[in-house]
């Protein structure tokens, strides 16, 4: 199955999407979220989830900008806080944002790494799917949302 160059996320007001949208110059997704270095496990999660606030921007094609992720705390150091912190950040990220609006975006695969964390939306095949259709899909990382055919904006959790 082919792959479109850019996907569609839907802008869900107070749900997963809701910060994502256009500015001057293109487009951006913004979230408050955790992520775990790449490979990891064990039994001390509390202590290697470290909370993020991300920033990624993309043109009006939907190509990769740049990103700009800050980790604010892990949950052991205090969930809460470490969430509230990414927040605040957050919320001034995109107030600089000039003409900011929130809206549906359509964006390309990208990946970022930071702090041995994934990052980004990737192209994901699982050879082991019997229906084509659901065979390749696009995870974002670290969110967890799956986008698949028909390519709509909708994703799965």
């Amino acid at each position: 199955m082919n792959v479109p160059e850019v996907i569609p996320i839907r802008h869900e007001p107070d749900y997963r999407t809701d910060t994502i949208g256009r500015c001057e110059g293109g487009q951006f997704y913004a979230t408050v979220v955790a992520a775990f270095p790449e490979g990891w496990s064990g039994d001390d999660w509390q202590a290697v989830k470290r909370w993020h606030a991300v920033l990624h921007r993309f043109d009006e094609a939907g190509r990769h900008l740049g990103s700009r992720i800050e980790s604010t705390g892990t949950t052991a150091d205090g969930e809460r806080q470490a969430v509230d912190a990414a927040s605040l950040l957050l919320e001034q990220w995109l107030d600089a944002l000039p003409g900011r609006h929130y809206q549906d975006i359509a964006i390309a695969p990208f990946e970022v790494r930071f702090e041995g964390a994934l990052f980004g939306l990737v192209v994901e095949v699982d050879e082991d799917e019997e229906d084509e259709e659901d065979r390749v899909h696009l995870e974002l990382y670290p969110d967890g949302l799956g986008f698949f055919a028909p390519w709509d904006g909708c994703y799965d959790t």
